[in-house]
């Protein structure tokens, strides 16, 4: 275990290959709890960065810890640069990539925004469900977010400040739209959990069409409070199933159900996503995974609590 919890990678440091230095190791550690022990000994108090990793159960601040970079790193200058303590707070403001399976940008045709903007308000807010908002726009709920779909200025917007703010996911709003645009009829939830085996096109998912959930292993295969925090930020509401499992729903009809079975010295952890069997009313197999991979960059990301919008 060469990488800190405050993450410095020890195994590229020549004053380990020379043993003047060994690694702090992850918060969770063994070998952490006896590095502060040693800090203690000889330097007479422990690492804060070290001991608030361990004291809080985290592996790796940068990547585990909400609340990174704080305190104990800005209190400097050790282990960071302010430079790279600032850039680290500016980019986690910014919203990730929308990318298709090969990597390319995720784009929303305009002929999309033709289909609704000919549509009934009150109609559309039947099928999604959502409330009206204004005379054209409707308001839905996303992941424990309100969203607006504005159909004047063709865009989706998030309640922020006390401001609709144009929102810059094309991964929600391609999916939005895909869905407004499927949906005729609004169906009950068919009570079936199904896997992309299930599905019609269970052929698509294969090669780069596999679930996107690798990243989602890596950050919460053993960090149970972790996905709870994660999940519970985004509504997720607890099943009892696997190790543990959460229903979130980044469509009103349309939930996801991740299923987490965590890692130990024996076993790798796993990740499984199942589905009612009426999202196959909605979307192909393409539309299937951008809500998957929606799903799990807000996993990923995290977000503070927002506030909800008031109805006009």
């Amino acid at each position: 275990m060469p990488t800190g919890a405050c993450g410095i990678k020890c195994d590229v440091c020549r004053l380990k290959l020379i043993a003047l230095c060994s690694s702090c190791g992850p918060g969770k550690s063994q070998v952490a709890r006896a590095k502060l022990e040693a800090q203690k000994r000889l330097l007479g108090a422990p690492c804060p960065i070290l001991a608030c990793a361990s004291l809080k159960q985290v592996d790796y601040c940068m990547r585990d810890c909400d609340l990174f970079p704080c305190e104990n790193f800005g209190a400097g200058p050790y282990p960071f640069s302010r430079s790279f303590l600032d850039m680290q707070q500016r980019r986690r403001r910014e919203r990730p990539p929308a990318l298709t399976p090969y990597g390319s940008q995720v784009h929303v045709p305009e002929h999309y925004w033709d289909s609704i903007q000919s549509r009934d308000l009150a109609e559309l807010c039947r099928l999604m469900p959502g409330r009206p908002y204004g005379e054209d726009n409707l308001i839905f709920t996303s992941l424990a977010e309100d969203i607006m779909v504005d159909r004047r200025h063709r865009c989706l917007r998030r309640y922020q400040a006390g401001n609709w703010e144009v929102s810059l996911d094309p991964q929600l709003e391609l999916v939005t739209l895909l869905f407004l645009n499927r949906v005729s009829a609004p169906l009950p939830l068919a009570g079936e959990f199904i896997s992309t085996a299930d599905l019609k096109e269970a052929h698509y998912f294969t090669g780069p069409h596999r679930l996107p959930l690798e990243n989602l292993l890596e950050r919460f295969g053993h960090d149970l409070p972790g996905l709870k925090r994660a999940c519970g930020s985004l509504g997720g509401h607890p099943l009892e199933l696997a190790d543990a499992a959460f229903s979130l729903l980044p469509l009103p009809r349309v939930p996801l159900y991740f299923l987490f079975w965590f890692g130990d010295e024996e076993f790798p952890p796993q990740i499984k996503v199942l589905f009612d069997r009426s999202i196959e009313s909605y979307f192909s197999a393409s539309g299937i995974w951008l809500l998957v991979n929606l799903v799990c960059t807000n996993l990923l990301r995290g977000r503070p609590l927002t506030a909800t919008a008031a109805t006009p």
